[in-house]
């Protein structure tokens, strides 16, 4: 009996405390919808000029605010956290939504991450203090945008543009603070994986089901 208990506690045990962790730390199997059908993007400058579109992407958002480059640490922590390992998936963006007048930061913080970083999938875009107020509004999240139009938070909004978070009382999240790095690597890379895992697991489904016809 000894021999079979110091067994497990060596060998069973070890392993099921990696799989319990592996599963996601968060206890989600699904990423809960926080604001269903959140509006698209007008027609706003971008940096590249090029036309953007929720639909049909997973995006990370972001709101810079005026106070752009001084912030653009926040910026590097999500680019060292997240960006750097998920931007080759095609369908995943990030977006960072800055008010009119602080393109030249932008494009600042562009050209020093291009020089260790694939940038295609960083888009930042510009509106007017009101639009950007009132695309915020929508969104129906608890904490406001400062007096600067910015936040140090990051939200996921999925293919089909619902914002998505964790919904708990006790764990209720609805974005991603960019100023500490330990955040975006434990809840938002656990929440981040499980948007992803979603999309395969549908992707599989559907590819399985058209085999069957």
């Amino acid at each position: 009996m000894k021999k079979n208990i110091v067994l497990f506690v060596l060998f069973i045990l070890p392993i099921v405390a990696y799989l319990f962790f592996a599963s996601g730390v968060n206890g989600y199997t699904k990423l809960p919808v926080l604001t269903p059908n959140t509006t698209d993007f007008g027609k706003w400058n971008t940096l590249d000029g090029k036309e953007i579109t929720l639909d049909g992407k997973v995006t990370i958002l972001g709101f810079s605010g005026t106070d752009l480059k001084k912030n653009r640490g926040n910026l590097f922590n999500l680019n060292q956290k997240i960006y750097q390992t998920y931007h080759k998936f095609k369908d995943v963006q990030f977006v960072i939504l800055c008010p009119k007048g602080t393109e030249d930061d932008a494009k600042k913080i562009v050209d020093a991450f291009a020089m260790f970083t694939d940038v295609a999938q960083w888009r930042f875009v510009f509106a007017s203090p009101e639009e950007i107020e009132t695309y915020y509004s929508q969104l129906n999240l608890i904490e406001k945008l400062d007096d600067k139009l910015g936040t140090s938070k990051v939200y996921i909004i999925d293919k089909k543009r619902n914002l998505r978070g964790r919904k708990q009382e006790k764990d209720n999240k609805e974005g991603y603070n960019t100023f500490h790095p330990a955040e975006l690597s434990n809840e938002m890379l656990d929440d981040f994986k499980i948007i992803l895992y979603e999309y395969r697991a549908a992707f599989k489904k559907n590819k399985n089901a058209t085999r069957k016809i």
